[in-house]
């Protein structure tokens, strides 16, 4: 594999994986049709003004989140979104904080920019729960970004509203800035402000892709400040200049049933998610802390490295979940039920059966210490 500065391996490796019969791997809600958006195909078109972003696509954004839309940027997902963010914020140099275990494009985007990163923990023994000490103690002079995820990819955790509150003390007294990635939240039922709203040392990134079954769309964005967004904003004309007018007139129709679409989106996370927790419960070989959203991050009790363990489930029973070591957490893997129901349910007998067959033998790399 070649190693680049600014390398995403999960994404390579999600892009380039064989296809499984039954797809555990993913974090995206059961993808849309046509037929979920009343008036989309008479919103097709190939025209319309878009050069800071589709008006109308900004202002549907703005008003479903409580703030102005010269406060929004629009992205290509929720990836795009992070990219502009951290455009917008960092010199060659700087230092990014980002969360371990981690999503690894924010590490990549990060170093596209020629910014160093530096980790902070969120422990399995601690619930994955966001804390500040660690983020202050990771800290340097160069410390210009904090990256966090909410709820927490790969584990699904959400964090405590009085922590990122602290963490944002913290930036603001260095200067710095906290990115926080909501992608999963709306799925979750959190109606709560974007992170943005907390104060200014705060950008929010989104988009219709995880919690809505968009993600053919790529409609992401980035609330910030304004003075934040007019840098988002500069970043996008050296990129891609404008958004595609296609998918924003849809992402506005979308906006105009979001309501609909989260309720639909609820009812699957709903009964998949309890097919999931019966699962784990079940299965008290696998350690857990219970998630929101669309994922959750199991281990095996003793096991050291999972890869094995996820590599056999692939290639025998064609079912697959997301590595561990991509997420710097080698014993674990992510669990994704967001998707089909029925497959989501094959899926989980298939990861049975291989439990069944492997408990207690030799067969994945075991130590004493299961520990991140």
């Amino acid at each position: 594999m070649v190693e680049l500065r600014y390398h995403a391996p999960y994404m390579e490796w999600a892009k380039t994986r064989p296809a499984p019969e039954f797809d555990l791997a993913g974090s995206n809600i059961l993808a849309c049709s046509l037929d979920d958006l009343p008036g989309a195909r008479e919103a097709l078109a190939l025209d319309g003004a878009n050069d800071t972003g589709y008006r109308p696509l900004m202002e549907a954004i703005a008003q479903r989140y409580g703030v102005h839309a010269d406060r929004v940027t629009t992205g290509g997902g929720t990836a795009g979104a992070n990219f502009f963010a951290l455009a917008a914020l960092l010199e060659p140099g700087d230092e990014v904080l980002v969360e371990r275990p981690g999503y690894d494009p924010l590490l990549g985007a990060a170093r596209l920019f020629n910014a160093t990163t530096t980790r902070f923990e969120r422990r399995f023994e601690d619930g994955y729960a966001l804390d500040p000490d660690r983020v202050r103690h990771a800290m340097t002079p160069r410390t210009r970004v904090i990256v966090i995820t909410t709820p927490h990819n790969p584990t699904g955790v959400v964090v405590d509203p009085a922590a990122l509150d602290e963490v944002g003390r913290i930036a603001e007294r260095q200067g710095a800035t906290v990115i926080v990635d909501e992608v999963y939240k709306d799925a979750t039922g959190d109606a709560s402000p974007p992170a943005a709203a907390r104060g200014e040392v705060f950008v929010t990134t989104s988009s219709l892709t995880k919690s809505y079954g968009l993600s053919s769309l790529r409609t992401g964005w980035v609330i910030a400040s304004e003075a934040i967004t007019y840098r988002a904003r500069r970043a996008r004309d050296v990129v891609d200049g404008t958004g595609s007018i296609v998918s924003e007139r849809l992402a506005v129709v979308a906006f105009e049933h979001l309501d609909a679409l989260l309720t639909r989106a609820r009812t699957v996370l709903a009964t998949n998610k309890a097919l999931a927790d019966a699962f784990l419960a079940a299965h008290p070989e696998l350690q857990y802390v219970p998630s929101a959203g669309t994922i959750v991050f199991p281990r095996v009790r003793g096991v050291a490295d999972a890869t094995p363990f996820v590599e056999r489930l692939m290639k025998e029973y064609r079912t697959a979940v997301g590595p561990g070591f991509f997420f710097d957490a080698p014993a674990h893997f992510r669990l994704g039920y967001g998707g089909d129901t029925n497959k989501i349910r094959a899926g989980l007998e298939r990861l049975d059966r291989l439990l069944a067959a492997v408990h207690g033998s030799q067969g994945m790399r075991r130590s004493g210490d299961a520990g991140e």
